[in-house]
Parts: structure tokens; sequence; C-alpha cells
């Protein structure tokens, strides 16, 4: 079987696909038009998210056996389409969910205890004890929408805390030793924070909007390691200036990659993205809760693990 790689990984993703008999290609620069024009010739592609894989690319793709993301999620393949061909899809969330875990934990703890506002001050020759004064997490209820492998490794972690752990998912029976689950109504109206951990698709796109905000029965603090898309951020903007949202830890956001970039070298910033940069009560990263430098060999291994028991 032949392998296109179009993006780089970690180097034991080729070296194990290479030890198992596969012929593995590489192509991290041509267009998708010219990827398009050769993946004829190709039984597999492993890919990030370099570019979206929609109908036509995959009728071009007349032998694919399997396509491999890199990563958890699987929006940027047209996957109804891509399995009614008979296309197997491999995904690898189990690769960096300990990591997506570890860092919703430390954006949670980082903003009770005013860490960024403080180091930041501190380093300005402010020393100003009162007014970064923290909360603890013990007592707390933690509110996890979606228990799949992310939710589950955010929950573990919070196991040495003396917090309530609750969630909600669309499937039956997700729930564990360390969360319950409960209804969408009863976690709005316990939880003191909320930490999403769903993939992006139809029902997730614009989630959070003011009617979901102003659901909840407390002011809440929001974890966003999931996807960019599922938050409004104009309304999120709002709810932090109302209080009704006490802060925020974005991992993602809706303006990402190309987009991202060109806020910052035009006029054309939106008036919601300059009060999330400038808010003291907003903690932002660059879509990395997922990117340690153990997760990079965890999730290449995941994938060579998936395609050796489906075609070996």
């Amino acid at each position: 079987m032949k392998i296109l790689h179009l993006d780089s990984n970690h180097p034991l993703l080729l070296n194990h696909l290479n030890d198992l008999g596969f012929t593995n290609h590489i192509d991290y620069t041509s267009s998708k038009a010219e990827i398009e024009a050769k993946i004829a010739d190709y039984d597999g592609f492993i890919i990030r998210s370099r570019f979206s894989i929609d109908q036509q690319f995959l009728n071009a793709a007349k032998n694919l056996k399997f396509i491999g993301r890199v990563g958890a999620g699987l929006e940027n393949i047209d996957c109804d389409y891509a399995t009614a061909k008979g296309i197997h899809l491999i995904s690898a969330p189990e690769g960096n969910r300990n990591a997506v875990g570890e860092h919703a934990l430390g954006m949670l703890l980082s903003l009770f205890n005013k860490l960024n506002k403080a180091h930041n001050e501190v380093r300005q020759g402010k020393w100003l004890r009162e007014e970064n004064r923290g909360l603890e997490l013990d007592g707390k209820t933690v509110g996890l929408i979606g228990y799949g492998n992310m939710g589950k490794a955010f929950a573990k972690k919070l196991r040495g805390f003396d917090v309530d752990v609750l969630c909600h998912d669309l499937k039956d029976n997700a729930e564990d030793a360390n969360a319950k689950q409960v209804s969408l109504e009863v976690l709005q109206e316990k939880a003191d924070v909320l930490s999403l951990h769903t993939p992006q698709t139809e029902l997730t796109i614009n989630m959070v909007d003011s009617t979901f905000i102003n659901g909840f029965q407390k002011p809440f603090w929001l974890i966003n390691t999931a996807r960019g898309k599922s938050v409004v951020t104009k309304d999120l903007v709002s709810a932090l200036k109302s209080g009704k949202i006490l802060g925020a830890g974005l991992d993602v956001l809706e303006y990402e990659k190309s987009s991202f970039e060109n806020l910052f070298s035009s006029n054309n910033m939106p008036e919601a993205f300059q009060y999330l940069i400038e808010a003291e009560n907003v903690l932002l990263t660059p879509h990395v809760a997922g990117w340690t430098i153990e997760s990079n060999i965890k999730l290449s291994q995941t994938i060579v693990d998936k395609i050796k028991a489906k075609f070996c």
C-alpha cells in the first residue's frame, strides 16, 4: 500500500510505517489541486489540518482505503461522503487527550489565582497583593460539555481537588467514576466553571451564545480547549463585561490561522477580539492545548497502531 503524507509529523510515524512494509511518500508543499491530481495513485494519506477534504477531492482519490488525521477531530473531512465511499477514517484523540486535560487545568488555576495578571504587574515593578487575591478550586462545581476523550481526561485531572464534576453529553451512559452525567439544565443550574470538550459539528457551532450563557444560574468561568467556532465571541465579551462570565481561558478562537495574523496587520480587528486581548481576566493561547512534546509522539504512534490493526 502507498501512503502520501501531507503534513510533517513525528519521525516515528514514517519510520514505523516503513517498518510495517508500507510505501511512504511525502509532499508538504504542493497545492491542493496538485495533490488532487495525483491522489489516485495512493491507498491512503495522512494529514493534520493543511486543507479540507471535500467531495471533489475524494472523487479523485479512486483507490483510497483510508485517511489518517494526526489529531482529535475530523471536521476538515467530509466524513459522511468518505464513509459512503468505503474509506476508513482514522483519528488520534487518545494521543493528545492528556495534554488537553493538563492545559485546561492549568488555564483554570491560572485564572483563579490571577497568575498572568500578577506576573505582568511584578515585571512592571508593581507589588499588589490584595488586588491579586485568588480563588480556590475546592468546593466548586465544574461542568463539562462533551465527555469523550478530552472531557474524561480533564475530569481525571480534577480528581485531586474537592470538586463536583458534572458532564453533559449527547450519548447516554457517558459518565464514569470521575463525573456525573446530567442534563444541560442541571449543569447550567449548578456549574461554577464550564469547560468545553466538543467536536465541531452543526450542533456545536455558535453553541455558546447569549441565550446559552444566560441559561446559567450563577456567574461562571469558561474554559475552551475544543473549537473556537463553538463560542460567539461578541456574546462572550458582553457576558465578561456584565460579570455573567467571570473570566475565560481560550485556547481556540473563531479567529484562527491566516485570518488571525491578518487581524494584527490591518485595521480590521473586531472590537470583541480587541477586548479579549486587553482583558485581565482572559487567558489566551494559540491552539496548543494538545500540542506537547509527548503528544507529538503519542499522536503519531496512535495513527500507526490503528493503521496496523486495520491493514496488517
